[in-house]
């Protein structure tokens, strides 16, 4: 029999996961907990196999917990728990520790295997994750390479500029052709071709001064977006960008402010000048 540990500020999701966990051959739940803080405790006392560990809690989150966790009891397991598979804080959690990834709305089936898995000493990880990580370890390619310098329309030192066969050094070159990079608008991650080199300021820009908690102008932009309240989808749509790098910056956004939700952002962009009339 498997021992298990629930942990999860939201009691809602909390009941739901031990129920669904106490329905699952060889799986018994031994105890569950609200916080970081909390979970120490339980694990101290039950020295459960597997705790299944929420990110985002009060007091202590789910980073701290499962590295402190994973120091003082090494026989137990940690899988995370998060609402979104972007979630930066999971490789935070990976780091400290965990073992194993789930979303809050993994079914049984994906439940019994995650902790099955981290109980043989291997790791199970959400597709998503596996990939961006990957990309984090993986060098990059040729077309992920710095964009060109723009400051100059200079060639580098060791290349000539391509001169059309027949021309001579009095004539003026073919402007069709010996083009380099440095001549042709590029697409950023965040920034469609048609755009580059004309991006809007961010709200931090317009207000003559640095934003707050380390954000960065593109994060402040779309915390202003969320004041104003746009969706994803229209905040996407606003920035020309995909939803899920609206999601990144959001996520990144809420870890770097510590917020937990929408609400609070919209308090935190009015309090510090990221929203409201420009």
């Amino acid at each position: 029999m498997i021992r298990v540990v629930v942990v999860d500020d939201q009691a809602v999701v909390r009941e739901g996961l031990v129920l669904l966990l106490g329905l699952l051959p060889g799986i018994e739940v031994v105890g569950s907990a609200g916080d970081g803080e909390a979970a120490l405790r339980l694990v101290g006392a039950e020295s459960p196999d597997v705790v299944l560990m929420d990110l985002r809690m009060p007091r202590m989150d789910g980073v701290e917990a499962t590295g402190r966790i994973r120091a003082a009891h090494p026989g137990t397991q940690v899988v995370v728990l998060t609402t979104y598979s972007d979630d930066e804080s999971v490789f935070a959690a990976l780091r400290a520790g965990a073992r194993g990834f789930l979303t809050k709305d993994a079914d049984a089936d994906d439940i019994a295997s995650a902790v099955a898995t981290v109980m043989r000493g291997d790791a199970q990880l959400d597709p998503t994750v596996q990939r961006r990580l990957l990309d984090t370890i993986s060098p990059p390619s040729p077309d992920h390479t710095s964009p060109p310098d723009h400051t100059t329309s200079q060639p580098p030192p060791d290349k000539k500029p391509d001169k059309k066969p027949g021309k001579t050094p009095g004539e003026a070159p073919d402007k069709t052709l010996g083009k380099t990079a440095d001549e042709t608008p590029y697409e950023t991650a965040d920034e469609p071709a048609h755009q580059a080199g004309r991006a809007k300021p961010g709200p931090a820009d317009r207000r003559g001064g640095e934003a707050p908690d380390g954000l960065t102008p593109r994060e402040s932009e779309v915390l202003a977006l969320i004041a104003e309240g746009l969706s994803n989808a229209e905040i996407a749509l606003r920035l020309y960008i995909t939803e899920a790098t609206v999601k990144t910056h959001i996520n990144n956004l809420f870890a770097k402010a510590r917020l937990r939700d929408r609400a609070q952002a919209v308090t935190y962009a009015y309090r510090h000048g990221l929203a409201g009339p420009h």
